[in-house]
């Protein structure tokens, strides 16, 4: 597998900044793709309240910058 500014961490990125999780589930890691989506969508769910949306963003950007920056 191609190491960190492969193309597949840029596809990676991009699907994980339109989809938390689902560029590292490109990337074979099951346990983090899961532990993205349930954070982010938890967060992003809980709207009405100030600190979990804003959390979430963090952690939506960290999700991004993971998938962009994975090394085999």
């Amino acid at each position: 597998m191609a190491g960190q500014g492969s193309g597949g961490n840029v596809l990676a990125a991009l699907c994980s900044l339109f989809f938390p999780g689902l560029g590292q589930l490109l990337q074979g890691r099951l346990l983090a793709a899961i532990l993205f989506f349930v954070i982010v969508g938890v967060g992003y769910a809980l709207w009405f309240l100030v600190v979990p949306p804003f959390i979430a963003a963090i952690v939506h950007l960290f999700a991004i910058l993971d998938a962009a920056r994975f090394k085999a």
